[in-house]
């Protein structure tokens, strides 16, 4: 027995959109991990005697830095000839593209300013006690790429995981829209196998509009159109998550009373490991790691520990689960070891290293 089956995800990454104007869940989530941070990081701040306004400047210091490290890190790291190329595409943080590894950058960059302007509290000091909200936010943050069905992971191969089909559907919303309307793809709960690859039957439906194409022309707009929509290779939200098997393109027309079309069409889609989940999960158990800690030694933490023990878990989980997601970009097929794990190693390094400091350490202090 499977403990999971497939499961169709295919929800919509927008709350709801005014003209070209939409509210995203993961912008939602993206600042609702600085709130949170936030809160939580006044609550350290007033256990510890301290002023509640160096919170408030702390974050000054820190959303610029963690949003333009990502940004950077993206470009820089996984497509630097394109971006070095057209510099002001790095400004459109809105079309997407943020790295965790060019945050972790930002980040330490910004707590290095910040402490060196208030010295009473050290580099360690800070972000022993920031790494607490850092935890709690790469969880929203996962749950915000699982609502864009993005940074998904390789196919399953049997019948466990998620049926990624939003941006299928998003496609060919965005190609037929005009003539058709109730465009929708569903999970059909059957399977078959494609080699040692099992797929989960889906099924497209959309009805034409009065105004759009006519009855009697649908079945070529279905062979022609739609076939060739459904096998576009140079989609990757189609190409990697959906199937047309060959010699076997299956659909059927149907007339409705008032004179339209519905066609139907089945295909079949790779199931995909959720690996937001996955790290969504890790990311929770993190923070109540590393929060637990501190409630137990408060001011008296051995500086560095929350800080290594962040850095070295968090990394030592990315270097695994890496090997179970799908390749971000062309450059990584057939690596070994691909950017987001290369990159995990020298901070795991740090990590091990800044924990062996901390116990050699004394405990601080309040001050």
């Amino acid at each position: 027995m499977s403990m999971l089956n497939f499961i169709i995800w295919n929800v919509s990454p927008e709350i709801f959109s005014l003209g070209s104007w939409e509210l995203r869940w993961y912008s939602i989530l993206f600042a609702l991990a600085f709130i949170l941070g936030g809160q939580l990081l006044t609550w350290i701040y007033k256990q510890e005697g301290r002023d509640e306004k160096h919170v408030e400047t702390l974050t000054l210091y820190m959303v610029p830095s963690t949003v333009l490290g990502a940004r950077l890190g993206h470009c820089l790291f996984y497509d630097p000839s394109y971006y070095l190329a057209h510099p002001l595409e790095i400004l459109k943080v809105w079309e997407g593209g943020l790295a965790s590894h060019g945050a972790t950058i930002g980040i330490l960059f910004a707590i290095y300013l910040y402490s060196r302007v208030h010295k009473d509290q050290s580099y360690l000091y800070v972000l022993d006690r920031l790494v607490i909200t850092i935890a709690l936010a790469a969880c929203l943050i996962r749950v915000g790429n699982l609502m864009n069905s993005e940074i998904y992971g390789k196919i399953t191969n049997n019948d466990s995981g998620f049926l990624f089909v939003h941006g299928v559907q998003q496609s060919l919303q965005d190609r037929f829209g005009d003539n058709f309307t109730d465009i929708k793809v569903q999970y059909q709960k059957k399977d078959t196998l494609l080699g040692d690859r099992k797929l989960g039957l889906l099924s497209l439906s959309m009805k034409s509009q009065s105004m759009g194409v006519p009855f009697h022309k649908l079945k070529d707009f279905v062979e022609d159109r739609v076939q060739r929509a459904l096998r576009n290779t140079d989609n990757t939200d189609v190409s990697e998550n959906i199937v047309l098997l060959e010699n076997n393109f299956k659909y059927k027309v149907t007339r409705n009373e008032d004179g339209t079309g519905l066609i139907t069409v089945q295909f079949y889609g790779f199931a995909r490991y959720p690996t937001q989940i996955f790290e969504a999960f890790f990311g929770i158990a993190l923070f109540v790691l590393l929060f637990s800690i501190y409630l137990k030694y408060k001011s008296q933490t051995p500086e560095g520990r929350l800080f290594g023990l962040f850095v070295l878990l968090l990394f030592s989980f990315r270097l695994a689960i890496e090997f179970l997601k799908a390749p971000q970009v062309d450059f990584e097929n057939g690596m070994p070891l691909n950017m987001g794990q290369l990159l995990s190693i020298p901070l795991i390094l740090v990590g091990l290293w800044v924990v062996w400091k901390s116990y050699q350490s004394k405990p601080i202090a309040n001050n």
